[in-house]
């Protein structure tokens, strides 16, 4: 295949099509399948190539815009635009047409992955409080080789130096750490919580991977608390500085609604918890069960593990344990369980996890999902083994970009469907 095809750096008119997963839009031009940034659906606009490599499709940025949409808006952020800032994908979007684009790639993606219409049933994308702006809990910011902090251009090593990401929370987004020079580094993070803000080094990690790929970072915090509190569902979580929570400061409380709402746990339950991360599900299913019920979390990281367990530790029917979530580990955990709820990371739980899950034989499963693709293949695992999609609800917990959360539940053949 050559290097570059005779599109890359060209500038063509395009008739925009609709949204795709990943903060694109579908263009068409000779045949070939545009992949447009900076775009609405029904535009014409002129476009830049930006990647041709000769085969079916390339990428574009909308750098003119011929006939606009009326969801078009100015964007707020003065480093969002063609061949700057690549952290948010809609910017120049409506909040509503945001939500309209989110809510058709996930039909287009359970279309396409599951082999299902969604229909009626799902009603869309859901606001989360507070707005498009100032959401960010936590920015990892990027480090040039002159030790300048910012964020990485859209599919580019280029930095876009930045006095400021108005994404950011309090704290956050305007820290001071985007005025200081950060040599050697390769990120430095800055994450809040209630009470404080902590700053993370992100120093390059010993050793090599394959395909090219950088080993992990070596991060350890160098300002501020080592761990941070959270609250969701009238408790107190205690999170280390570095392990994983949600961004938006509502999605934690939002997704333990929408979960509970879903599975709908009882008194004297077993519940299996995957991917429990630091316990913010598992603590509202063990109170949903009681002391005559039995909750099993499981977790990979050491860190979320200790932090869980300290979490719940008034919670003795709740139990967390050390392990990838793999089938042999869901066979080993001796549980007869009435709810499985999942929170896979962005890949997903994976044909073989999903596969152990069913046959535990649960009342229904809960899913949280990240990322509709993985979401939605995962749930077409559960399809072809005869379950059903009993419900699905989807949340902006990522304005300005293309991510969107969802919350699904499955349940056997018996029950109803969606």
């Amino acid at each position: 295949m050559p290097e570059t095809g005779p599109l890359l750096g060209t500038s063509i008119v395009l008739d925009v099509g609709t949204a795709a997963h990943g903060g694109f839009c579908i263009a068409r031009h000779e045949g070939r399948v545009v992949f447009l940034r900076h775009a609405l659906p029904g535009e014409r606009v002129r476009a830049h190539v930006t990647e041709d490599r000769g085969g079916s499709f390339c990428r574009a940025d909308a750098v003119e815009i011929l006939q606009p949409s009326p969801d078009r808006v100015e964007p707020p952020c003065p480093h969002a635009g063609p061949g700057r800032c690549g952290g948010c994908d809609w910017q120049h979007a409506s909040a509503s047409a945001q939500r309209v684009l989110k809510a058709e790639v996930v039909r287009d993606q359970f279309r396409r992955l599951a082999a299902i219409e969604l229909g009626n049933a799902f009603t869309g994308v859901e606001p989360l409080p507070g707005g498009l702006l100032g959401w960010r809990s936590r920015i990892t910011f990027a480090v040039d080789a002159e030790g300048r902090a910012g964020l990485h251009r859209h599919r580019s090593g280029e930095l876009e130096v930045i006095a400021s990401c108005p994404l950011g929370a309090d704290g956050v987004g305007d820290s001071d750490v985007l005025g200081r020079r950060w040599p050697g580094l390769t990120g430095v993070e800055v994450v809040g919580g209630d009470g404080g803000v902590s700053v993370l080094e992100h120093r390059p990690g010993p050793g090599r991977q394959a395909r090219g790929r950088r080993p992990p970072d070596l991060v350890r915090v160098v300002e501020g608390p080592q761990s941070l509190s959270h609250h969701v569902h009238e408790r107190q979580f205690t999170v280390a500085a570095d392990g994983f929570w949600q961004v938006h400061p509502h999605a934690a409380e939002t997704f333990v609604e929408a979960l509970l709402g879903a599975v709908r746990p009882r008194p004297g339950e077993s519940v299996v918890d995957l991917y429990a991360g630091a316990g913010a599900l598992t603590a509202a299913l063990a109170e949903s069960v009681g002391t005559t019920g039995r909750v099993v979390a499981v977790e990979s990281s050491r860190q979320a593990v200790a932090d869980a367990t300290a979490n719940l530790a008034d919670l003795p029917w709740a139990e967390v344990r050390l392990g990838r979530v793999e089938p042999a580990l869901l066979r080993e955990l001796a549980v007869v369980p009435d709810v499985v709820v999942l929170d896979p990371p962005r890949a997903g739980a994976g044909k073989d996890v999903m596969s152990a899950v069913l046959q535990l034989h649960p009342r229904v499963v809960g899913y949280v999902g990240c990322d509709p693709a993985s979401l939605a293949r995962d749930v077409g695992i559960a399809l072809e083994a005869g379950w059903r999609l009993a419900g699905l609800r989807a949340f902006d917990a990522f304005p300005m970009t293309h991510h969107v959360e969802c919350v699904a539940h499955l349940v056997p053949p018996a029950q109803t469907p969606l």
